[in-house]
């Protein structure tokens, strides 16, 4: 098994905890070693990887210069959440837990109490509240009594199922232009002299998706962020820290290893519902499956692919501590037995899934360095001439 994230430490978790104890609020740990300041500015760029942003540096020249520079005790390197997926990942940023505390472990995951599985991300179930999926104050809820809280993303996610439920709290500015948002930015700094910021940037992920994370397109995308970033340095109030970071990395899987498992009866058998990522499928029994039947199916998988992927049980999961503490709540939305795609594989269900959804070919979820390092940017933004620091 891989080492677990490190939650508590040097995860996704840490960011916007560690970023409010740097504005001196009171309640949070500063786990990340963060300058103190009184504006903070998190930049989370969807899918930027960290081996990506250094494979692909030459795309990048302010970014690179950033790091260039240095950041002294900040961390370069953080972990995803596990899955490294965005509704995991974005769930422990907004609360600081990790997958086990909050309950979104996976893309899509079993709800026990309607036996069907449900989304966690942008086709939420009618029949699932988000505030009792994740009942845990979010970071700006907390910091909300403090400082100025602020959101600058796009119109749709102002309100969406994934927003009540783990990143709630403050106020949201709709942007709908990269342009857009970095003005709505800085006039919303400006306007405060205490401020925690979070800016929202998909591209990268939305290009790495369609055409790869190899391809133009997503390259094109990796220079209008740092297009985008440069521009918050240059109009974001002198002093202003800017954390650069992200939600999970990326790699991209040929067509030929995109594979419908459903259609091999012996990696199914015993299987009451499928969910997952292609590259993270949690497989839940029958519930009157015993322990020859996980071990069964366990088997197969691993006989079909050997060390091109890890095959474990939810237990072993969960003392690996790859879910952090898991709540007996959380628990059975986790798989009986999951699969982790260890090589540049993806697993689909087509009795599931549309057709469509194997034209994917950037992925995310495994447990893999180039899916889960993420990237951590620290720098003081120089502001522009006539603003307040």
């Amino acid at each position: 098994m891989p080492a677990a994230p490190a939650f508590g430490q040097r995860s996704i978790a840490e960011v916007l905890t560690s970023a409010a104890a740097s504005l001196g609020i009171e309640g949070f740990d500063n786990r990340l070693n963060l300058p103190a300041a009184k504006r903070v500015c998190v930049v989370l760029a969807d899918g930027l990887g960290r081996g990506l942003l250094k494979q692909k540096s030459a795309h990048t020249p302010f970014l690179r210069s950033v790091m260039q520079q240095g950041q002294g005790k900040v961390p370069v390197a953080l972990d995803s959440a596990f899955p490294s997926t965005t509704a995991s990942s974005l769930a422990s940023f907004g609360t600081g837990l990790p997958a086990g505390q909050h309950g979104l472990v996976g893309y899509d995951v079993l709800d026990p109490a309607q036996d069907k599985v449900v989304n966690m991300l942008g086709n939420w179930d009618a029949g699932v509240d988000p505030r009792e999926w994740q009942p845990f104050t979010t970071v700006f809820e907390r910091a909300a009594a403090h400082t100025d809280v602020t959101t600058i993303s796009l119109p749709q996610f102002g309100d969406s199922p994934m927003t009540q439920a783990a990143l709630r709290g403050g106020r949201f500015i709709a942007a709908a232009t990269p342009h857009a948002r970095t003005a709505a930015a800085a006039d919303a700094m400006l306007a405060a002299e205490s401020s925690l910021m979070y800016f929202y940037v998909n591209d990268l992920d939305k290009a790495g998706h369609r055409y790869g994370c190899q391809s133009a397109q997503w390259e094109h995308q990796l220079e209008e962020l740092d297009a985008t970033v440069k521009r918050l340095n240059a109009t974001l109030p002198p002093g202003t820290t800017v954390l650069l970071t992200a939600d999970h990395g990326m790699l991209d899987v040929p067509e030929s290893q995109r594979l419908d498992y459903s259609a091999d009866p012996d990696l199914i058998a015993g299987v009451r519902h499928t969910a997952g990522e292609p590259r993270m499928v949690h497989l839940y029994l029958e519930p009157d499956a015993g322990e020859q039947d996980r071990a069964r199916l366990l088997g197969s998988w691993r006989e079909r692919f050997g060390d091109r992927i890890w095959a474990f049980t939810r237990e072993q999961a969960v003392a690996a501590g790859l879910f952090g503490d898991v709540r007996p709540e959380v628990s059975p939305r986790i798989g009986d037995v999951m699969i982790a795609a260890r090589d540049a594989l993806a697993f689909y269900d087509t009795r599931r899934v549309r057709p469509t959804a194997l034209e994917v070919v950037g992925q995310h979820g495994s447990l893999t360095k180039a899916e889960r390092e993420v990237p951590l940017l620290c720098f003081q933004a120089q502001g522009r001439k006539g603003a307040r620091g």
